[in-house]
């Protein structure tokens, strides 16, 4: 009965598709959902970017292991990633009417960057994919029974075809529903358990004294890594072409800074209920399996009734599908856009079109390989996809809306160098996470590149 309703959930997101696509006659309608979102969807759109896998297993798997300082980076830096979005980008990109982050830099800096910056988005996606499906495949496992692998498949499938066929206007309308039910499920669940538990003086008494702790100790090297972990998503996801997309849909410019705002506020007060019922199935539920990523499905199937499990689940793979459909078609615009366009600018729409959806093919059966094959768990997945544009692509980003003395040359060393120092520190056993030291040398180069083209040219 469980799995015949879930079935028909995730059918249910293709008939969406079919009824979405109607909508799609043009390149624009299929990205930004031709710019007509209103405030309500905007900010459910923008709500749902990262409200799939790792908020509700990646981050309760690590805060029922480490406490509140060890999800800094989840949901805290998403939020704070929204917030500032809403709070400096979304005006001065909004109005320059682009179809994707890399035409900012086509347009700043040239076509040079603009290629090199379409590279970069590219692969920094494909963690993020695998991470959702990882989650979906390890949901529809613990449900199922069928091994993941095989799980994965089917879901990377039901989300290819919904996303093919009604692009951003297909994410806008499921994602407003799927929010609808994730709410609901979560709130549920959550009273549930906080009237089996007992209330916070049973969780006071069961958790250690430092569990709650929000500031690291006053150590250089405990700073530094609570710092790197608030910018990994806070920083490192606001050049990301899923994030401006979905901003961008919006049907103007004030409703884009709303809908972020609004959006900010949602993650940061909804996504503490996955942290709060994972800690209770733990402190109520010893015998839960010791892969805390599957605490909370474990403990829905063993201790909720038939109601709660349909409920719960169709939640969750609303999420991560949610998530996943908007990270499929980020990269996919990307190639269209930027690099296709780049080698045949006068490519037709209709062309254009069918590029793209080509690349959301190519992506999903990449992404799949790599879900599959990768042995990395779902919080890594997804810093490791921030950590590679935080690195290379947010000083550009930045620099070239706030400072007006930034150059071409600039943005390319602060790409390459960012990158490259990133990439070098990884394999190196050092106190200082790689990710600051490819974002400061990031900064160094951008300032120097800068500074020197312009001594150069005078």
């Amino acid at each position: 009965m469980l799995i015949s309703l879930i079935a028909i959930y995730l059918l249910s997101n293709v008939a969406v598709g079919i009824w979405a696509a109607r909508k799609v006659t043009t390149s624009q309608d299929f990205v930004l959902a031709g710019r007509g979102l209103p405030l309500l969807l905007a900010a459910s759109v923008t709500f749902a970017t990262w409200f799939g896998s790792e908020t509700i297993m990646g981050a309760p798997a690590m805060f029922v292991e480490g406490g509140l300082l060890a999800v800094i980076e989840e949901p805290f830096g998403s939020s704070l990633c929204l917030f500032l979005v809403g709070a400096f980008f979304s005006r001065p990109l909004y109005r320059l009417n682009i179809t994707t982050f890399c035409d900012y830099f086509r347009i700043r800096y040239g076509r040079s960057a603009e290629l090199l910056s379409a590279l970069m988005v590219i692969p920094s996606y494909f963690s993020w994919i695998a991470a959702q499906l990882v989650a979906i495949g390890i949901v529809l496992n613990v449900v199922t029974d069928i091994p993941r692998e095989y799980c994965v498949i089917g879901s990377a499938a039901i989300v290819m075809v919904y996303t093919l066929l009604g692009g951003m206007w297909s994410i806008s309308v499921t994602d407003f529903f799927h929010n609808l039910i994730i709410i609901l499920a979560l709130v549920v669940l959550a009273i549930m358990l906080w009237q089996e538990v007992g209330g916070w003086t049973t969780i006071d008494k069961q958790t250690p004294d430092d569990f709650f702790r929000f500031l690291p100790k006053p150590t250089g090297k405990d700073w530094l890594a609570y710092l790197a972990a608030w910018i990994t998503i806070g920083l490192g996801s606001i050049p990301q072409q899923d994030v401006f997309q979905r901003v961008m849909s919006a049907k103007t410019e004030t409703i884009s800074v709303r809908a972020s705002f609004l959006a900010s506020g949602m993650y940061l007060t909804i996504a503490m209920l996955p942290l709060f019922i994972a800690l209770s199935a733990k402190i109520l539920h010893p015998d839960l399996p010791k892969d805390n990523q599957l605490i909370i499905p474990n403990m829905v199937m063993r201790h909720g009734g038939l109601p709660l499990q349909v409920l719960f689940f169709g939640a969750v793979t609303s999420a991560i599908l949610s998530v996943s459909s908007g990270a499929i078609l980020a990269p996919s615009t990307v190639f269209g856009e930027n690099i296709v366009k780049f080698f045949r600018p006068n490519i037709s729409d209709q062309a254009l079109l069918k590029t793209i959806r080509w690349a959301v093919v190519i992506i999903t059966v990449v992404c799949v390989l790599m879900s599959t094959t990768r042995d990395a768990n779902i919080f890594e997945l997804v810093g490791e996809s921030s950590a590679f544009s935080l690195v290379s692509l947010f000083v550009p980003l930045a620099a070239g809306i706030y400072w007006k003395r930034a150059t071409l040359t600039g943005c390319l060393w602060s790409m390459g160098i960012g990158l490259f120092v990133w990439l070098a520190c990884l394999g190196l056993d050092t106190d200082i996470s790689p990710m600051l030291w490819g974002l400061f040398a990031s900064l160094i180069g951008m300032i120097a590149g800068s500074l020197l083209s312009r001594v150069d040219n005078d």
